[in-house]
């Protein structure tokens, strides 16, 4: 075996892995190895947001500083025991795809060796009896700064939809420049789903025009924040919670108390949301998974403080 190549078993699974030492944030020196290590320790919480939702994965084999590409369907070289989905086309303009599914710790494992630093959702999981793609199991708003912007307007335009919205709201980090809000549904097509949250997207917007704005046109994004409510399609996926960024450090999308976005939004200081790998996995240890009654199903409803 070549010296570059390392054999071990995950869980069960032999894995070859690879090219340890090769940089992926040259800013940071922040490995290979560091990457793989920071998803065998994050994967106990990240699994269960990804089990059974088809996966997109960003890859870039050279490092953030190298070319990347998103990969949807599963390379030829994936291993048997990786679970697939087969997703067809929505309107038949192109043969369905065979997408990975990330259920377990050797498969993310798998993915991340292959440079995948980022893994992508979207907001429908495959279940028993349901069409696939499935109607939509969550509702995200991805709220996009523009140029004049930060994240701390993010978080101010976060509260004022949570206030809208009777249910329970789970906010993370985009790991990029945003902030994305989340919450459960039940028994919604999507046509309602996207309805709804754009019928949010658009009052929010009324209410304070000076700061919002609901259409994607760029000329329309000077000194403001989008509220993307267009990612409630069964076609669209967001960055995965506890997924790496492809940005110059190992960011990281990341869970975020409502407590924390009312302080980002009081001091305006958008460094209380910039979140590393370790400061995750340190996270983790003290408080836990934020969002995990989202992917539990569960109906504890997340206090706002």
């Amino acid at each position: 075996m070549s010296p570059e190549r390392v054999q071990t078993t995950v869980d069960g699974r032999s894995l070859s892995l690879s090219n340890l030492d090769k940089v992926m944030y040259p800013r940071s020196g922040f490995t290979k190895r560091h990457v793989l290590d920071y998803y065998a320790r994050i994967a106990d919480v990240m699994l269960p947001h990804l089990r059974n939702r088809p996966t997109t994965f960003k890859r870039f084999p050279n490092g953030v500083d190298g070319m990347s590409f998103y990969q949807k369907h599963s390379p030829a070289s994936t291993p048997e025991w990786v679970r697939t989905i087969r997703v067809p086309s929505k309107d038949g303009s192109h043969d369905p795809i065979d997408y990975a599914v990330v259920g377990d710790r050797p498969t993310l494992l798998w993915a991340a060796n292959l440079a995948a630093l980022e893994f992508h959702v979207p907001l429908w999981r495959v279940t028993k009896g349901k069409t696939i793609p499935a109607p939509p199991d969550q509702m995200v708003f991805d709220l996009d700064p523009g140029p004049g912007t930060t994240i701390v307007e993010c978080c101010e335009i976060a509260q004022w939809i949570s206030d809208r919205w009777k249910g329970e709201v789970f906010a993370k980090t985009s790991g990029s420049k945003g902030l994305q809000l989340y919450t459960r549904l039940a028994r919604r097509t999507w046509e309602q789903s996207t309805e709804e949250a754009h019928e949010i997207a658009r009052a929010v917007e009324t209410d304070h025009s000076d700061l919002v704005v609901s259409v994607m046109r760029k000329n329309l994004r000077e000194n403001k924040v989008l509220i993307d409510w267009s990612q409630n399609s069964p076609s669209k996926t967001t960055v995965a919670v506890y997924s790496l960024r492809g940005r110059d450090e190992p960011t990281v999308s990341t869970p975020v108390t409502w407590a924390e976005v009312s302080k980002c939004a009081k001091r305006r200081d958008p460094d209380l949301m910039h979140f590393e790998a370790d400061d995750v996995l340190r996270r983790i240890e003290k408080i836990g998974d934020l969002m995990a009654p989202l992917a539990s199903g569960s109906n504890q409803k997340m206090a706002k403080k």
